[in-house]
């Protein structure tokens, strides 16, 4: 089974009065009821499954599987992606800890279909999860919680909620603890769901809350160790801010069918809106910023198997560029067309204004932008260049993203809460050499001034010393342009690892390269002289064969049967 055919799948769901028929999504949309029918067809193919690590008896092997996987509904809709997507999110700490008796109890319900909800946040607390006021009190052999979880996605509707809870009452790093509830066993009267919240975008989503009443839950409700749910929670999330990314995307790769069928079809002036230049550059430049996008993701779900220690770096990289990206893209397209990206009601582009107010929450879920900007912020004073040198890892990165590569297993253990290295932007030198060894037009002359602007960002990050609390704007900055860096290098190191794609549509000449690339130094305040040329050919590729399938990723994902 490969992605595409279970694109087909939902292809075939989408028709008129099947579970995802448009119409009957709106309508959903429309009334903000659950899009039970959408997420029931996703149940019976055997989604939950690939939410379940192999070895607690899922068919989660690679992340990348997850990500086609969720892509794909998310290009369909992504209010259902949403939807059902976030059981992979709830049970995260629970995959994470490793507990294979707990783990594997979850993983049937998962696996028959109950969700699973991940309540993090309080009223008033924001994302300071430190300042989380629900509590856990031991009460004999088991515990007690009381308070509330405010907003929780599938709060009301998933039978599992993981909940963050204060276990001493002093608080801080030691003071919180994860705890697994099965709502069907608790007593009746001290579970109370909160009132569903109108949103502005996803508003078909169980977006609601949760308070415990002197709630008692068993002792094996404690996920991993006491006191230690707050690192337990940090390295969950850097497996979920990587899976969130697959909704970007798939936003994405709706907006630009969308963007692609108006082009064919507007004429202006007596002649095809394709043929404007300026309509074809932004077009372009919208499929470069889902390339980009694309490339960060795709490095950030192999850096989860291969580099783990990092991800706390690289997670919080790509979770703040990628629906970054994705919500500049929607920008462009909605340039593009006009009108009807406001107007719901016209055949075949109605769906646009939805795509656009769905997207808006995925730069909200498991942090901010601004959160992972400042997590990484925080720790660029250990991740400076110089500070210690690269250790080798077994295999390089332009080996690890080979497409034909066989990750290594994914290991929850080995994740960390600050990391050292970043092996793809501390190979920057190294593959912008490659390149230089098979020169293609102009993505060497832009990889050099990326490395140039990597070297004047060193120089400012070698100064920088850990501070305790929020980093400095100054720092924010420098933070965002390590994320460009980043970002031009994992571009890079995709075109070394794959010189069999090197032919193929998207990659010929570099093409798909160097947009990401002039995206990269656009992004550091440079103007590459090559990027509207390079933005115009991929606009008129858009409209061409190869815009069927706008992707770097030569070969559709295959899935674990």
């Amino acid at each position: 089974m490969s992605a595409i055919e279970f694109a087909g799948e939902v292809d075939g769901w989408s028709q008129s009065g099947g579970p995802f028929d448009p119409v009957l999504l709106t309508a959903h949309d429309e009334a903000e009821t659950f899009p039970a029918e959408a997420c029931a067809a996703l149940d019976r193919w055997g989604l939950p499954d690939y939410y379940v690590p192999n070895r607690f008896g899922g068919r989660l092997t690679r992340l990348d599987e997850v990500h086609a996987l969720l892509r794909t509904v998310a290009a369909r809709d992504l209010t259902v992606a949403v939807a059902h997507g976030k059981t992979f999110l709830g049970s995260a700490s629970v995959w994470t800890a490793g507990d294979g008796q707990a783990a594997t109890a979850l993983a049937r319900h998962i696996m028959a279909g109950e969700a699973v909800a991940w309540g993090l946040t309080e009223p008033g607390g924001g994302s300071d999860l430190l300042a989380g006021e629900l509590t856990a009190t031991r009460r004999g052999s088991g515990w007690s919680l009381s308070g509330r979880k405010w907003p929780v996605n599938n709060a009301t509707r998933g039978r599992f909620v993981c909940v963050l809870a204060r276990t001493d009452p002093a608080g801080g790093p030691r003071g919180f603890s994860v705890f697994l509830v099965d709502k069907q066993a608790a007593a009746p009267g001290t579970v109370r769901y909160l009132p569903k919240m109108p949103t502005h975008g996803i508003r078909s989503a169980d977006i609601s809350g949760v308070e415990f009443l002197d709630a008692r839950v068993p002792a094996d409700a404690l996920v991993g160790t006491l006191g230690g749910g707050l690192e337990l929670v940090l390295k969950a999330l850097q497996l979920t801010r990587v899976g969130c990314v697959a909704l970007s995307l798939g936003a994405g790769d709706h907006a630009l069918r969308i963007a692609r069928r108006f082009l064919g079809e507007r004429r202006l002036h007596g002649r095809r809106f394709s043929e404007l230049p300026h309509a074809r550059t932004v077009a372009g430049r919208s499929v470069a910023r889902l390339l980009l996008a694309e490339t960060v993701a795709y490095a950030a779900a192999r850096s989860a198997h291969e580099v783990p220690e990092e991800l706390s770096a690289v997670s919080a990289i790509t979770k703040a560029l990628v629906p970054t990206l994705i919500q500049g893209q929607l920008r462009l397209v909605g340039e593009l067309l006009g009108a009807r990206g406001f107007l719901t009601g016209v055949e075949g582009y109605g769906g646009f204004a939805k795509i656009e107010r769905d997207h808006q929450i995925v730069g909200i879920f498991d942090g901010s932008t601004w959160v992972n900007r400042s997590a990484l912020a925080s720790g660029l004073p250990v991740l400076r260049p110089g500070r210690r040198p690269a250790a080798p890892t077994g295999v390089p990165v332009h080996e690890w993203l080979r497409e034909d590569h066989e990750p290594a297993a994914l290991d929850p253990l080995r994740l960390g809460v600050m990391a050292r290295d970043n092996s793809v932007l501390s190979s920057l030198g190294d593959l912008v050499a490659r390149l230089g060894a098979a020169p293609q037009d102009g993505a060497g002359r832009m990889a050099a001034r990326l490395l140039d602007a990597y070297g004047e960002l060193s120089e400012h990050i070698s100064g920088l010393r850990p501070v305790a609390g929020p980093p400095p704007t100054a720092v924010m900055r420098l933070a965002e342009r390590y994320e460009w860096c980043h970002a031009g290098a994992a571009a890079l190191a995709l075109w070394a690892a794959n010189p069999q794609h090197h032919d193929r549509d998207w990659w010929r000449d570099g093409l798909g390269l160097r947009g990401c690339l002039a995206l990269v130094l656009e992004g550091l305040g440079a103007q590459p002289p090559e990027a509207t040329a390079t933005f115009d050919e991929l606009g008129s590729l858009l409209l061409g064969d190869a815009g069927d399938r706008v992707s770097l990723l030569g070969t559709p994902v295959e899935v674990s049967a």
